[in-house]
């Protein structure tokens, strides 16, 4: 004689019960790791991209700081007598801006005219470091990679070139920020150090270390760094490695494009998923007592439910009679409970489904002007590449948008941009994927379109605008760029940067136009 129902249900249960708890804790511990992991990926990267922003706008400020100081040096140093005012100048830049360690001005055969501050006792000498003889060769406005200057200091050196009205070359005018003394890259990333093991630092073209939490290694080589390898090529992303230490970390990377750096903010993976750890110990000692109910329960309830079970046993070895089927019959009314449940197993899953369909909704679109985000953005060129899909690209942005918001106010400049969505739904061709690619830039993504039929929807939308008055109260005009795939570029990232040299050669060029990327093929 075997074991009875009641005892086979008593461990069946039981076992279901360790099993489902012995899952659940697993699972539970994996999806809270990783959640853990994607959670700590997705900050760093934000974190990053944010740093990295404010790095490039800060750098290119300066940039625009030395360029409006360039035109009073000009004015005076051409005239005698005039290296008191020139010194001036130079100490105002390097006390008011507090951005350089010191400020220079150069004649074109590389010697100081002007220095800050004057301790440096730089004046009528000639300068040989690598920067500067960078900048006077060069004529543009530069900022160097980190190098050892003539006063034996850690320098980035940022100028601008001198030219009179008349085109003649007369110099630049330069600031250093010395790497291994206090500087302004402590003073925007220096603050975000914090408990947690998270850091972040920041690499030259070259994989060499130009700030970091510990100075002592500036300059080190860190090249063969997996996530370094990447930021210096100038992509952005979140990667799970390990460092050149061999600690395993989540790192978060962008590139900063003024200054061919990368910025890299990291967390060890130990200090990311401890908390999922401690979530499995309390998780053991909370579920403690309700597998004590859960035992007592399945003992009482396996008799409950034998019950049934067995007579239907019976039933079904009894003489196959009418009322023995009626019997069955009676029964079934178990099962019907099972098709409820069943339907209430269905009803959440709907339920479930039209959630997601809901959350995925509001992760693939902006949510002030209720276009494509660029996230979906880019899963849309991938596919269309990978499906060797051709379409055209337009990217445009607003001219001159941060006058709106200042004179306006940014709730004004978030009313123009939801106008512009509108006016730009309404040019674009049924298909076509209308989306908000950061700020006060917009793409659309044009399938199977050449570039006539994109300069036609970008022209379209101009003249629009041109035509109308914004909310703003006042016409708004936009510059645009664009380009195709496969005829220009075969990769999505290259396929934006065209569009986007098209747009800023618009802007270079008047603003309130549309520029095509030419014909010639680029993807060779």
């Amino acid at each position: 004689m075997g074991w009875s129902l009641k005892k086979l249900i008593q461990i069946v249960a039981m076992l279901a019960i360790v099993l489902t708890f012995l899952t659940s804790t697993t699972v539970g511990y994996r999806v809270n790791k990783q959640a853990l992991i994607d959670s700590t990926l997705g900050t760093n990267k934000a974190y990053a991209e944010k740093l990295a922003s404010t790095t490039n706008t800060y750098l290119r400020e300066t940039l625009k700081i030395l360029q409006v100081n360039s035109e009073e040096v000009l004015s005076l140093i051409a005239q005698p007598d005039s290296q008191l005012q020139l010194n001036g100048i130079v100490e105002r830049i390097r006390t008011q801006t507090s951005t350089f360690n010191s400020v220079v001005i150069v004649s074109p055969e590389g010697i100081v005219q002007g220095v800050s501050p004057s301790s440096l006792n730089l004046i009528g000498e000639k300068l040989t470091s690598v920067g500067a003889k960078q900048a006077i060769e060069e004529k543009r406005s530069i900022i160097s990679q980190p190098y050892v200057s003539t006063t034996g200091e850690l320098i980035v050196f940022i100028s601008v070139p001198l030219f009179s009205e008349n085109g003649t070359y007369r110099g630049i005018l330069g600031g250093a920020i010395y790497l291994n003394k206090p500087n302004v890259l402590e003073k925007v990333l220096g603050v975000h150090f914090t408990e947690n093991g998270s850091y972040v630092y920041v690499v030259d073209k070259k994989g060499s270390l130009i700030y970091h939490q510990h100075g002592k290694r500036m300059k080190d080589d860190v090249s063969e760094n997996e996530v370094v390898k990447k930021v210096i090529t100038g992509i952005n992303g979140s990667q799970q490695f390990v460092n050149t230490k061999g600690i395993p970390m989540l790192a978060g990377y962008a590139y900063v494009p003024i200054a061919d750096w990368g910025i890299i903010s990291q967390r060890p993976v130990s200090v990311a998923v401890s908390p999922a750890k401690s979530m499995v110990v309390e998780m053991a000692w909370k579920s403690l007592p309700l597998l004590l109910l859960a035992f007592f329960l399945v003992r009482y309830l396996s008799k409950k439910i034998a019950m049934p079970l067995q007579r239907l046993a019976y039933y079904t070895e009894s003489s196959p009679e009418v009322d023995q089927k009626e019997k069955m019959e009676t029964v079934s009314d178990w099962y019907y409970e099972a098709r409820q449940l069943k339907g209430a197993v269905l009803y959440s899953i709907d339920y479930f489904k039209n959630e997601m369909n809901y959350f995925i909704h509001q992760s693939t679109t902006d949510p002030l002007t209720k276009l494509t985000n660029r996230r979906t953005m880019d899963d849309f060129m991938k596919q269309w590449v990978e499906e060797k899909k051709p379409f055209a690209l337009v990217i445009f942005d607003i001219d001159k948008f941060k006058r709106v918001n200042d004179r306006y106010g940014h709730v004004v400049g978030d009313e123009v941009l939801v106008y512009l969505a509108d006016l730009m739904q309404n040019a674009a061709r049924k298909g076509d994927i209308c989306c908000r690619y950061g700020g006060e830039e917009f793409v659309i993504l044009l399938p199977k379109a050449d570039k006539a039929t994109a300069y036609q929807v970008a022209e379209r939308l101009r003249e629009k605008l041109e035509g109308t008055v914004s909310p703003c109260g006042e016409i708004v005009t936009i510059s645009a760029g664009v380009a195709t795939y496969p005829l220009d570029a075969v990769y999505p990232a290259q396929i934006i940067e065209l569009a986007d040299q098209c747009l800023y050669q618009a802007k270079r060029t008047g603003r309130n136009k549309t520029i095509v990327v030419s014909d010639e093929p680029r993807h060779e």
